[in-house]
């Protein structure tokens, strides 16, 4: 087996850099994990991982939101939870980004080229800012916005 240097192998590289620099677990071990299978006999699975990765990404994030509840450490709300202004609240900015993220898998369907500016702009962003790559987060990220920490 010899390692394969090309532009994607150079790319990896520098976010695992990236990953590193900034403290930033999800990039270092999503890109390593992605040099690891492109340079070896499991290069034959991108396919697969390019069709179901964000789907098995959503289920593993699912699981870790739901986690909480079935482990008693986050009650379910009562009646009177559900009826307060920032439940109300809640239930619309999940909706919303649940809708924006439908509009977004439509645009990357239509306009492909514009996937790079949003990997791109989706790494400063974590690298940098300390994001998550992640939907429900910042749908709770933009509640937070709407009516703070408490």
């Amino acid at each position: 087996m010899s390692l394969q240097f090309n532009s994607i192998a150079l790319l990896l590289v520098i976010l695992i850099l990236l990953g590193v620099l900034s403290h930033n677990n999800s990039i270092t071990i999503s890109a390593s994990v992605l040099l690891v299978v492109q340079q070896t006999f499991l290069i034959r699975y991108i396919p697969f991982l390019e069709k179901n990765g964000l789907n098995i990404g959503v289920i593993i994030l699912t699981i870790g939101v739901l986690a909480p509840i079935v482990s008693g450490k986050v009650q379910l709300p009562n009646l009177s939870a559900l009826l307060n202004w920032k439940m109300f609240l809640a239930i619309a900015v999940g909706a919303l980004v649940a809708w924006l993220g439908g509009r977004g898998v439509v645009l990357m369907g239509n306009q492909p080229l514009l996937l790079t500016g949003l990997i791109i702009g989706t790494l400063l962003g974590v690298s940098f800012f300390g994001g998550i790559p992640v939907g429900p987060l910042i749908a709770a990220g933009i509640l937070y916005l709407l009516v703070g920490a408490k």
